[in-house]
């Protein structure tokens, strides 16, 4: 396949389309579509020196090429694509390994603007973020999927051992960022007093005040699109991450999906939890419409702050084989970006979408099998 042009991308998105499930007019329910999905496999494996972990953690990334710039980005070569595919993965004793991937479609699979006005800002009008308190909220689903790095981000429970991040979290762009050798990934939990014996109401175990029980990271995945890019426009798009953790959590956690199209999502809105550092020890949940789009990017408005990057960007769609509702991570909470529209300058907090091709990754990377991930 090496040499194919960069058509390529072009047929495999098409390829992927088929099969989307289009709403019928009466009772529709917003459905998760289904689609052809790639397979992204690693080739070879080269080991790398040791890093530095010199870099400071950045809570939020910027980025001034909005939906029009990028939407002007020619399409990428299928060696572009397979690149940025690439990943390097870091071990809890520092050493690390790049793998390069190929592309494949396998047939009969299952379905900028100036400075001048830029502020530190990621809260629009009122602020209409919630804190989530007590232990029935904090310690239930979808609330008890949001973890908290060590570095400072958020993360999504994806799997029995894994957390799915932004790449930014751990990484500049450049290399990794301190205190990810002994990255820890923290779970929320309430420290109770005990109300007094002869009482039996809700009232008995009153929250002194939360905490975090530790995990450690056996290891991470980040893709060289976000290490070779992270100097120019297309970084953004990569700006994702995988964490392994040493042991299970033992906790329900939501599954990742490939992200629709902005219209075919309900009320066209997204949700995510995060750790915003303007609220230290709370949880914080949002929800916002979707603006604008792009193939890997989605542009919104939900109120955040930094420390809520990395959080899964998720929503409730029916599924139509189980025949039930379902919640799925579509994208990863990347940070702010101030864009030019038309001349004036005007500001969207950023997802990354959970495209085929990245879902074909992060699935590989948590289930080690291609065949366990033909279905988004």
């Amino acid at each position: 396949m090496a040499g194919i042009p960069g058509l390529f991308l072009l047929l495999l998105l098409l390829l992927c389309a088929v099969g989307q499930a289009s709403p019928s007019v009466a009772h529709w329910k917003p459905t998760w579509p289904a689609y052809r999905l790639p397979v992204v496999l690693p080739q070879s494996t080269l080991h790398l020196t040791k890093p530095d972990f010199g870099a400071d953690a950045k809570l939020e990334v910027s980025s001034s090429c909005g939906p029009q710039c990028h939407k002007g980005t020619p399409l990428p070569t299928y060696e572009e694509v397979k690149q940025y595919l690439s990943y390097e993965t870091l071990y809890a004793n520092g050493s690390r390994t790049e793998t390069q991937v190929g592309i494949y479609v396998l047939s009969g699979g299952g379905a900028g603007s100036s400075g001048k006005s830029r502020r530190k800002r990621q809260i629009y009008g009122y602020d209409s973020r919630f804190s989530i308190f007590g232990k029935d909220f904090l310690l239930n689903y979808p609330f008890s999927t949001s973890v908290k790095l060590s570095t400072g981000c958020t993360g999504t429970l994806v799997a029995e051992k894994h957390v799915l991040t932004a790449a930014h979290c751990i990484h500049d762009g450049k290399t990794y960022v301190k205190g990810t050798q002994k990255l820890r990934v923290g779970f929320l939990k309430p420290k109770f007093k005990d109300g007094g014996r002869g009482t039996n109401t809700s009232s008995s175990a009153v929250p002194d005040k939360m905490k975090f029980q530790w995990i450690r990271v056996k290891r991470t995945h980040v893709p060289k699109g976000w290490i070779k890019g992270n100097a120019n426009d297309i970084g953004m798009d990569y700006d994702y991450a995988l964490l392994e953790l040493k042991k299970p959590h033992k906790r329900k956690f939501m599954k990742i999906g490939v992200s629709p199209p902005a219209k075919q999502l309900p009320g066209g809105r997204i949700h995510f939890s995060g750790y915003d550092n303007d609220r230290p020890g709370n949880l914080v949940y949002r929800f916002c419409d979707v603006k604008d789009e792009t193939y890997d990017l989605l542009y919104q408005q939900c109120d955040a702050q930094p420390g809520a990057s990395g959080s899964g960007v998720y929503v409730r769609m029916w599924k139509r084989q189980q025949q039930k509702w379902e919640r799925k991570i579509i994208g990863i909470f990347s940070g702010h970006q101030w864009v030019d529209m038309n001349g004036s300058p005007q500001d969207f907090n950023v997802a990354v979408r959970i495209t085929p091709l990245k879902y074909a990754q992060i699935c590989y990377w948590i289930k080690g099998n291609y065949m366990d991930c033909r279905e988004g």
